[in-house]
């Protein structure tokens, strides 16, 4: 069961931050993923959401990331 602060990344707003809790993907969307920087306990933050079906654009490490709606709802974070 979800904690209260525990939220699919899709969820958050503009300007959230957040730390990355699991993602529930096969192992090479996992491992791409990992390898742009977006692994367990990284944090993140919200930049730009493009509308309800539009990508998402996210600042990970000092580098921005546009991930579409499908990737960011498979991952859990913890908000900050």
């Amino acid at each position: 069961m979800k904690e209260k602060n525990e939220t699919h990344l899709v969820a958050l707003k503009q300007g959230q931050l957040a730390t990355i809790l699991s993602i529930a993907a096969c192992h090479k969307t996992v491992k791409r993923l990992a390898d742009m920087g977006l692994t367990t306990n990284t944090q993140i933050k919200i930049l730009r959401k493009a509308g309800i079906h539009g990508p998402i654009e996210i600042e990970v490490k000092g580098s921005n990331l546009i991930l579409g709606k499908g990737i960011v709802s498979k991952i859990l974070v913890k908000k900050i």
